[in-house]
């Protein structure tokens, strides 16, 4: 009789595909024969990094040999000033991304379950089964996380809700009263993952105040980052705000100098660079502004942001992507979050979303 064959890996990761990652432009301009392309897809800052970041950086190039501050102490004492809490309630990751693993690698045991909005960040549905946890999504109701329907589908297996606010890739928002609606209804044992990585560019003022929960002393961890506005998504460095326990636990689980030095640095000095702060949200502010008009002149639908990019819909999403690839403008294609009527664009300069219009013109055109 033959020995028999193990499995390789699980079955949920067998059924897993994975995060479609993006050409480099400079290949995808070598493939397509363009030049001076402009990228629009993955929710950047057009205005670059800060440039106190950038100078930060150039002055500690001289210390690489040297490992990490692996508690990030400094870092985690200025956000702590920052945000009015206490450096205990601060978990730093590689990008806000690890704190998500952080959380299900720490709390969520096989076969417990975690619910998700969908489409939402295409980051949970996919860490979730790859612990071993089972991902229950729910649908969007008008493009937005139907809260009622995410707490009805809590049973007594579920141990994380993940909701992100403003939501990826649609860049709506659940408001004050129905987050407090929600969380009446959240039970004790349960965790809150509220992913607000594009907060700073929010302006509704309805807008949920997350860290009133944790002050409450709910079982909520706030994500936020420094990849979008602060500009420093090459550097990956991202934050979780949760109560001391639940920090407590995910420093365990958390590998050692899981922050580079540069990143902290960084992100040390973006905190401080106010002006490049107010820069950043006015650009996407006007930047929406003029995107919107030029839409309605085009009779194209869209969805009404609280983010730095938006959704508009074209028919065939796909082919109106390949038709401004093929002109230097690269967006985000949406089929693969079921909205295939769609592309998702990224706020750009003034200069980038003209090309962007005259470019979306000549590709409806067809």
């Amino acid at each position: 009789m033959g020995v028999a064959t193990k499995k390789l890996v699980s079955d949920e990761i067998e059924a897993l595909v994975p995060y479609p990652p993006g050409k480099p432009m400079e290949e995808l301009e070598r493939e397509l024969g363009i030049k001076k392309s402009i990228k629009l897809a993955s929710n950047e800052n057009p205005l670059g990094p800060s440039p106190k970041a950038v100078e930060a950086i150039s002055k500690a190039l001289k210390s690489l040999h040297r490992y990490p501050d692996g508690g990030c102490f400094y870092l985690k004492e200025k956000l702590a000033q920052h945000l009015k809490m206490k450096p205990e309630n601060l978990i730093i990751g590689n990008g806000s991304n690890e704190i998500i693993e952080l959380v299900i690698r720490t709390f969520l045991r096989p076969g417990e379950e975690a619910v998700m909005g969908n489409p939402s960040f295409a980051v949970y549905p996919l860490a979730v089964p790859a612990a071993g946890g089972k991902k229950i999504e729910v649908p969007l109701k008008n493009l937005t996380h139907d809260l009622d329907a995410m707490a009805d589908a809590i049973t007594n297996r579920t141990k994380i809700v993940f909701i992100a606010n403003p939501n990826n890739p649609t860049g709506t928002i659940v408001t004050k009263a129905q987050l407090r609606r929600f969380m009446d209804r959240l039970p004790e044992g349960v965790i809150l993952v509220l992913d607000e990585a594009y907060y700073e560019f929010v302006t509704e003022p309805e807008f949920p105040e997350s860290l009133d929960y944790l002050r409450e002393g709910r079982n909520i961890v706030i994500l936020r980052t420094f990849s979008k506005i602060y500009g420093l998504a090459g550097l990956r460095i991202g934050y979780g705000v949760a109560p001391e326990k639940l920090v407590f636990y995910m420093n365990k689980v958390r590998q050692p100098f899981n922050v580079n030095s540069l990143a902290q640095i960084a992100a040390m000095a973006a905190l401080e660079d106010e002006g490049h702060l107010k820069r950043s949200q006015k650009n996407n502010s006007e930047g929406l502004k003029f995107l919107y008009r030029e839409m309605k002149a085009m009779g194209l639908e869209y969805v009404p942001t609280q983010a730095n990019f938006f959704l508009i819909k074209v028919g065939k999403g796909k082919d109106v992507y390949d038709a401004l690839l093929r002109q230097g403008i690269i967006v985000r294609p949406m089929a693969s979050y079921g909205l295939g009527e769609y592309i998702r664009v990224t706020v750009g300069t003034p200069e980038e979303n003209q090309r962007f219009v005259e470019a979306l013109r000549r590709a409806i055109a067809k």
